[in-house]
Formats: structure tokens, C-alpha cells, sequence
């Protein structure tokens, strides 16, 4: 069990590396990293917002941090995590999120993707960056990031990502993109399980699957070897109904031993309605 020190950012980033000089230090390095921190949790996506962020909660930060100067410009911001030493600043925000994710026993890590905005630069002729994020979405915590290189894509990060975090005992969810052979080895040799979208892009498989449950509607998709839940919501003058079908009787599936853990194929069917309108979306899980 964590104690409330071992939780706290100031325990994990104690021993980062200050990369400036002793005459410029003109705010505390565990208060420059503290409010981008909370700054970027709270939404902020530039160095502005993040003085501004620190600006407006000024008052609730000055409550368990020096604050020397006053709150860092959106230079100092800037400056600071140009030259921070970025394994060890990525070491002491794991360490920081694992002593979280032990606290609050996650289940359920949902891996996506988010191109960060503002993070082009024309006059260099760099193209945007693009993170692959791990979710622990039960807690709302951001458990990890890695870069997607430009010559590459998600395919490749998420293997890194996955490697990066202790995920023994969760759920993986992943988008059509990271439903891949590869990945799916990887969470399970780190003892997880996985729940991965299907799409066309492995297309022998999503033909199975949609022929699978297209003949399933022929008897209401009903049997016993389909388990069945459904959910309703109703939020702000939308509707929506969600149904859930599920199998774990592969034997209809080709190739079912190339994916690694595989145990079930999911059919997900969902209707919305805002006012008189209508919209359907069916999704296919692994």
C-alpha cells in the first residue's frame, strides 16, 4: 500500500535534474513542474494556458507550493521543459502514475491517439505531434505517452507504450488501429487482456465476423452461445440505447489462432435519438 508521500509528485520528481543556471532560478523547479502538471490536467494545451492556469488558481497553489517569484511566465514554462532531461522527467511522471494506479486499483486502460495542437512549426517545416495516450478510464488518469514518429504511426508506438506501463490484471481497450496481431501479443505477455476494434483493415476477418452476426439477426441474435446486455441513457434531450452481444464459440472464426488470447467476438449496436432523429452505429469488438 502507497503512503500519502509516496503519491505525491513532489516525492517522484525530488532527484530531476534543474538544467539552469543557480543566477536564473528565479522559481522553484518542483513549482514550474507541479503547475504544468496540473495545468495540463485541467486542459491547458500552450505555455500560455499554463500561466494562465497558474494565474487564475494562484490562491490554491500558493496553498502547498513556494510560489518565490509569483507564478513562472509562459517563457519560463517554455524554457524550463526545453532543456529538462526528458527520461527523467517521463521516470518521475510513471513513478508518479503507478503509485496513483496502485491507490486507486485501475481496471479498465484505454489507448488512443491525439495529434497536440499548436505543435506544428512552418518556418521549420515540422509537421504536428502526435501522441499515442494510455487511459486508466475509471480514474481519469493519464497513465502514459509516447511519440509517434513522423515516418511511422500508431502501430509501432502503442508496442512501446505497452511496454512502458505495468498493466498486469487490466483490460486493454484499443481503437480499429491497434487491432493488430503484434499488440494483441504484447498485452497478453503482459498478462492483460484486450478488447480491440474491428474494422475492415483486417478485412478476411471482418467478413467472418459480419457474416457471423448478419445470420445471427436471421434468430433474433439469440442462442446458447450468445450472452446479451443492454443500457439506456438519457442525458440533455438525447436518447441513447446501447445492446450488447457476445460469443465465446469460435469455432466459426479462420485464423483464430494467429491472435494471441483471443476468447470472444463482441457485436455492439447503438441508437441515439435527439428529438425525432435518428442514428444507428454498430461496432465489432475482439
Amino acid at each position: 500500500m502507497t503512503t500519502d508521500q509516496e503519491r505525491s509528485i513532489a516525492h517522484h520528481f525530488a532527484d530531476l535534474t534543474d538544467p539552469r543556471i543557480d543566477r536564473s532560478r528565479l522559481h522553484e523547479l518542483l513549482d514550474i513542474v507541479i503547475i504544468a502538471i496540473c495545468a495540463v490536467i485541467a486542459g491547458a494545451d500552450s505555455w500560455d494556458d499554463i500561466e494562465d492556469f497558474g494565474k487564475v488558481k494562484y490562491d490554491w497553489l500558493k496553498a502547498f507550493l513556494d510560489l518565490p517569484n509569483g507564478i513562472p511566465s509562459h517563457d519560463t514554462f517554455r524554457r524550463l521543459f526545453e532543456r529538462l532531461d526528458p527520461d527523467e522527467f517521463q521516470r518521475g511522471f510513471l513513478g508518479w502514475i503507478e503509485a496513483l494506479h496502485e491507490a486507486t486499483e485501475r481496471q479498465v486502460i484505454a489507448i488512443d491517439g491525439k495529434t497536440l495542437r499548436r505543435s506544428f512549426d512552418r518556418a521549420k517545416g515540422q509537421s504536428a505531434l502526435h501522441m499515442v495516450h494510455a487511459w486508466a478510464t475509471a480514474n481519469h488518469l493519464l497513465l502514459g505517452q509516447v511519440a509517434v514518429d513522423q515516418k511511422s504511426n500508431e502501430i509501432t508506438a502503442i508496442p512501446k507504450l505497452l511496454r512502458m506501463l505495468e498493466i498486469s490484471g487490466a483490460i486493454v481497450t484499443i481503437d480499429a488501429m491497434g487491432c493488430q496481431k503484434e499488440i494483441a501479443r504484447t498485452i497478453r505477455d503482459r498478462q492483460a487482456d484486450y478488447v480491440l476494434a474491428l474494422k475492415a483493415n483486417h478485412e478476411r476477418l471482418f467478413e467472418q465476423v459480419v457474416a457471423f452476426w448478419e445470420a445471427g439477426y436471421s434468430r433474433q441474435l439469440k442462442g446458447p452461445d450468445i450472452r446479451y446486455d443492454r443500457q439506456w441513457n438519457e442525458s440533455h434531450g438525447r436518447f441513447e440505447a446501447r445492446r450488447c452481444w457476445a460469443t465465446s464459440d469460435l469455432d466459426w472464426l479462420e485464423g483464430r489462432e494467429s491472435w494471441e488470447g483471443l476468447r470472444s467476438v463482441v457485436f455492439i449496436e447503438s441508437e441515439r435519438f435527439l428529438g425525432e432523429a435518428l442514428s444507428v452505429e454498430t461496432r465489432g469488438t475482439t
